[in-house]
């Protein structure tokens, strides 16, 4: 049986597609494996990277993000992701915090630190959800607000269904209009028949 080669495991989260990582990269520093994602870190929920993260870690690995908001964004996620982390022998390491997680270390200072930082992140997006539906408000009184713009024209929807008909892969379709998958698919749903 061979032996598992102790291993420092990058993990790297921007919110957004048009976001870079480069910062968070170069705070990683040199790392054996390194996952990373352009996905919303306010839910667990459809967050590959971070699965893949989770169940590659083994014992002995140390995970160095470059601060906790890039892990998670909410108090529960956090202490839940560190804690399945640490519990599987692996140590959680935060850059910009200056804070370790050790199996079986429990560090109080640390754990106050961890909640405190997530509260803070999981406090400014509620401030941030806050602020965006008031200013769709007054920009629906002023009669500005016009709503999400639609990312496929009529043509380019029959455009699609054609293409899918002809067994093109709708991951093709996607590229040839210029969308996401998933925009395409929200477009189809929207306007099955029945």
């Amino acid at each position: 049986m061979t032996q598992h080669r102790v291993q420092r495991i990058g993990y790297a989260r921007v919110s957004t597609l048009d976001q870079n990582l480069a910062r968070q990269l170069a705070a990683l520093g040199a790392v054996d494996r390194l996952f990373e994602e352009k996905q919303s870190g306010a839910q667990r929920a459809g967050r590959a990277a971070l699965a893949g993260m989770i169940e590659y870690a083994r014992h002995g690995d140390v995970v160095v993000v470059s601060s906790m908001d890039r892990l998670a964004r909410s108090v529960v996620d956090l202490n839940q992701i560190v804690g399945e982390l640490t519990a599987k022998g692996v140590t959680v390491e935060f850059i910009a915090e200056r804070v370790r997680f050790t199996p079986g270390g429990a560090d109080p200072f640390a754990e106050f630190q961890l909640n405190i930082m997530a509260s803070f992140a999981q406090l400014e997006r509620a401030i941030t959800r806050e602020r965006q539906a008031d200013g769709i408000r007054a920009a629906k009184e002023r009669g500005a607000y016009q709503g999400r713009s639609r990312k496929l024209t009529d043509d380019q929807l029959l455009e699609a269904r054609n293409l899918i008909e002809a067994r093109v892969p709708k991951a093709e379709v996607a590229r040839r209009l210029n969308i996401d998958r998933t925009t395409l698919y929200r477009a189809l749903d929207r306007t099955a028949p029945g």
